[in-house]
């Protein structure tokens, strides 16, 4: 279930017959859009991701860029990578990311979170926090840390994470 402050724009949307949303981004994938307007979201974790896309993504965010091939080794040894693609019955278009490491068991840490400045302040950041929280939770972890830049900080203190004492690189979540 998820929880949405009131006046939110995003809304669950069942566009994709359900057999097409599996066939293209795999199981326990996650559809939304916002209120009044016709672009549909998801969130997955099956869905393989194009590693050009992907650079070309971070790249847009202000990323240096990284080697190719670190990037799918880094993937490789991630407990959780989750895509947020703006839906396209031809080409679907990665517009967010976010990995994750860990010992699979208790604890994690959210590294890489990007979302496309095209599409950000519309709420999927907060969508693909949530899918990847719950992800964890489904696991079992119980503690997340992750670690964000001053920037944004308060984007993570707005959605209930702790702060680290200085406040300005890393917070904590913890599953109730």
């Amino acid at each position: 279930m998820i929880f949405r402050k009131q006046g939110s724009s995003i809304k669950k949307s069942t566009s994709l017959s359900r057999e097409q949303l599996i066939d293209i981004y795999g199981l326990n994938s996650y559809e939304f859009t916002q209120k009044n307007k016709e672009e549909i979201f998801i969130c997955s974790k099956s869905k393989d991701l194009d590693l050009i896309e992907l650079d070309q993504l971070l790249q847009t965010v202000g990323w240096s860029r990284r080697p190719i091939r670190r990037v799918k080794r880094a993937l490789d040894f991630s407990i959780l990578v989750v895509g947020l693609w703006r839906h396209d019955n031809k080409f679907p278009r990665l517009v967010g990311f976010a990995r994750c490491t860990g010992d699979g068991i208790l604890e994690a840490t959210v590294w890489d979170v990007a979302i496309n400045p095209v599409y950000q302040g519309l709420g999927l950041g907060k969508e693909l926090m949530k899918y990847i929280l719950k992800e964890l939770k489904n696991i079992g972890i119980s503690k997340v840390t992750l670690f964000a830049d001053a920037e944004v900080v308060t984007f993570y203190k707005r959605q209930g994470w702790i702060l680290e004492p200085r406040g300005t690189k890393c917070a904590f979540w913890y599953a109730n």
